[in-house]
């Protein structure tokens, strides 16, 4: 972890595709072979309250551990390779540039945010995505833990609520398992920062690493809903003989069982299915997680998928913190690359600059030539627009049914 963050929280989010039966879907894009997991955040929710996410959540401690490095290979990066500098005029991410070693962590980020990712679809989705022994898995895509393997069920539910409550206790399940977190199976993706004017309750920011793992099929069952996880987790706490590692205060465990109440249940839809159910106000996506399925709908394969995310994953990426401009009939977040995005961003929200015009957005559109930018319209009302040169040989996003067909024409 990084104690001298001061204005927002790392964290690390997990796209998750899933082989299935490629069959004709909602979307103009034709059939797709896999589909993606989505959670979705309670109402009550104090961050994008509703919205469907990707599997993820704030690191933990235990998730620097030095105890991983009795379990995971003692190669540089645990049998990670090695990312690429970066080109010529841009840096690596600052979540993943920092110096964990200076921090007192003997455990490289590049681990560590992997495990945290592991960790959360586990105790989300109840999904372990874990690899016998101590080495990187075979074979092309990643596989949860085979039936086999597992533990009865009421064993790795009361498994999964320790974890919940004290995130020491996943290393202990592993060693319980004789297994460890299949970090090798995440592709680094991208890395989000929270806008400042976007910031949750309290001023919640976060800076996020997203991560893709290919499972060759979808697991039988995720999570059960649990809709009122908050009070049924706490009586199961009680009633469990100790704790894995007793860290923290106990008001800690209590912060950290509460935030489950945000989680409301989950889905699993093709990346352009999921749009249209955005599109057509069923589900509701964020900003983030609506730019990386468009990005996802370049691939109607899991195997192109996996293939491409395997071999872009060493070139690293950006960090990306969308700017806010307030246009007299909606807003636009604008990203790195777009010709309106400030030279010197204000990361830290210290010096309260704000992006406003009394233009429309069609006129911001038309007067433009070069884009990289959500326009929204409404809390359904998505767009992505992109011309500029991709980094790091990535893909931009894929539009659909995008508007303003004057700019649509000039790409």
């Amino acid at each position: 972890m990084n104690p001298r963050l001061r204005h927002w929280r790392e964290a690390a989010t997990l796209l998750l595709p899933a082989g299935t039966a490629a069959r004709p879907g909602r979307s103009a894009l034709g059939p797709c072979d896999y589909e993606v997991l989505l959670l979705q955040r309670s109402s009550r929710s104090g961050f994008a309250p509703g919205a469907h996410v990707f599997p993820g959540g704030v690191v933990e401690a235990a998730d620097f551990s030095a105890a991983w490095l009795g379990l995971l290979p003692a190669s540089p990066l645990c049998g990670l390779g090695s990312v690429k500098p970066p080109p010529a005029g841009s840096s690596r991410a600052p979540i993943f540039a920092t110096d964990r070693l200076q921090l007192g962590s003997p455990l490289p980020g590049e681990v560590a945010f992997r495990i945290c990712a592991i960790r959360e679809t586990f105790e989300e989705a109840g999904i372990l995505l874990l690899v016998p022994g101590s080495g990187p898995g075979e074979g092309g895509g990643a596989r949860p833990l085979p039936a086999e393997r597992l533990l009865p069920a009421a064993e790795l539910g009361e498994w999964r609520r320790r974890v919940r409550e004290d995130a020491g206790c996943f290393l202990q399940l592993c060693r319980h398992l004789g297994c460890v977190p299949n970090i090798w199976a995440l592709h680094e993706w991208s890395n989000w920062l929270t806008p400042v004017g976007r910031a949750g309750p309290g001023g919640r920011r976060y800076d996020t690493a997203f991560y893709l793992c290919c499972l060759d099929e979808r697991p039988p069952h995720a999570s059960e809903d649990e809709r009122e996880v908050t009070a049924c987790l706490v009586r199961a706490l009680r009633r469990l003989p100790g704790r894995c590692s007793g860290r923290g205060p106990p008001g800690a465990q209590a912060s950290r069982c509460a935030r489950f109440q945000y989680r409301a249940g989950e889905k699993w839809s093709s990346p352009p299915e999921a749009i249209e159910l955005f599109k057509s106000r069923e589900i509701l996506l964020a900003p983030p997680q609506f730019y990386e399925l468009c990005r996802l709908c370049n691939f109607s394969s899991l195997h192109e998928l996996h293939k491409f995310s395997s071999d872009r994953a060493l070139e690293g990426c950006e960090c990306w913190m969308p700017i806010m401009l307030t246009a007299s009939d909606g807003l636009i977040q604008l990203l790195p690359g777009d010709e309106l995005y400030p030279e010197d961003p204000d990361y830290t929200g210290e010096t309260k600059i704000v992006m406003s015009t009394d233009k429309k957005v069609e006129d911001l559109m038309k007067e433009g030539s070069t884009f990289h930018r959500i326009v929204i319209k409404n809390i359904n009302s998505l767009a992505v627009y992109v011309n500029i040169q991709v980094k790091y040989k990535h893909m931009n996003p894929l539009m659909i049914n995008t508007d303003y067909s004057d700019y649509n024409s000039r790409l």
